[in-house]
């Protein structure tokens, strides 16, 4: 089992920090300066992620090293198809539907490794991924109205996703890379294919008509260097933990997210949306309990000692 350290915790709680924060960047983008142009964006993060890891090189905090594109491609495919199918499963599915389909995506991460890797999960930590998948369906699903084009679009979203944050972790063994060497690589090639995604996905005539002013652009560049903490630290997380773990910490987030537009933005809820989060924040302290206890040191019981045999 992988020890939850200092510098683990703090990787995960930089990752919670960053992405909450840039959920609601990205709100401004969206709802405030309607920046519609959602791959777009994406790619607008992946070049600040690669131009921000640049000057990391630079620093020298960390040092290329040299891969092959092939090696790297299916990592970066899997992102793009995550966004992409993502993209294609909001706009033929309900936002309900949208939601659960993302959450299925912790018991494919645990079908796909134990199938393909086989990696097994301790039946007690499956079980503690129950309450949070069941809190995370009533917080955020309303009702359910499925399309047979949205389905498969979120199912080929869920497989894209988990493959990405099971390959963060594999590719990094594999390939005998730390987390900046291998994201040095998968940032740029990421941005070039999301490029060929945008004329399918985003209103190009719109995108170039954009009016760019200075509030605009600050709230996206904003949201850019966000994205390279985020992408940097799910590198981090992953390497550190499991895929599992990242993602029971997303839902964590989710849970985070949920409270404060209620609390900050009078969000509407209700006792089924509470009651959901109750669950998914109970089921997560009960895997973070069950985590923690299997990292702890075994103690090892000392032999009795035999005392000397009296002599006469």
């Amino acid at each position: 089992m992988v020890s939850i350290n200092g510098v683990t915790a703090s990787y995960m709680m930089l990752n919670f920090m960053a992405s909450v924060a840039i959920i609601w960047i990205n709100k401004l983008v969206f709802k405030v300066h309607h920046f519609d142009f959602g791959t777009t964006l994406t790619f607008f993060h992946f070049v600040v992620t690669f131009a921000g890891l640049y000057v990391c090189k630079m620093y020298k905090l960390f040092e290329v090293k040299t891969l092959k594109v092939g090696d790297v491609l299916p990592l970066c495919g899997a992102f793009c198809g995550f966004v992409v199918f993502n993209n294609l499963s909001l706009l033929f599915n309900t936002v309900s539907v949208y939601q659960l389909m993302k959450v299925m995506t912790t018991p494919t991460i645990v079908a796909i490794q134990y199938s393909l890797y086989g990696v097994s999960l301790d039946n007690m930590l499956k079980l503690s991924l129950v309450p949070v998948c069941i809190g995370v369906t009533l917080a955020t699903v309303s009702s359910i109205e499925m399309t047979w084009v949205g389905v498969i679009y979120g199912i080929l979203g869920i497989i894209s996703a988990s493959m990405y944050q099971i390959w963060v972790g594999t590719k990094q063994k594999e390939l005998g890379v730390n987390s900046m060497q291998l994201l040095f690589y998968q940032a740029p090639i990421s941005a070039v294919l999301l490029i060929f995604c945008i004329p399918f996905f985003d209103n190009v005539s719109g995108l170039l008509a954009f009016e760019y002013t200075v509030p605009a652009v600050s709230a996206i560049v904003l949201s850019s260097v966000l994205a390279f903490v985020v992408n940097l630290s799910i590198f981090l997380v992953i390497a550190k933990t499991s895929p599992i773990s990242y993602n029971v910490l997303g839902h964590c987030k989710l849970c985070a997210i949920l409270i404060g537009g209620f609390v900050l933005f009078g969000d509407q809820t209700n006792t089924r949306n509470m009651i959901g989060i109750l669950m998914t924040i109970c089921g997560i302290v009960w895997y973070t309990h069950l985590k923690l206890a299997a990292a702890a040191p075994k103690e090892v019981p000392r032999p009795a000692t035999e005392l000397p045999a009296k002599s006469g």
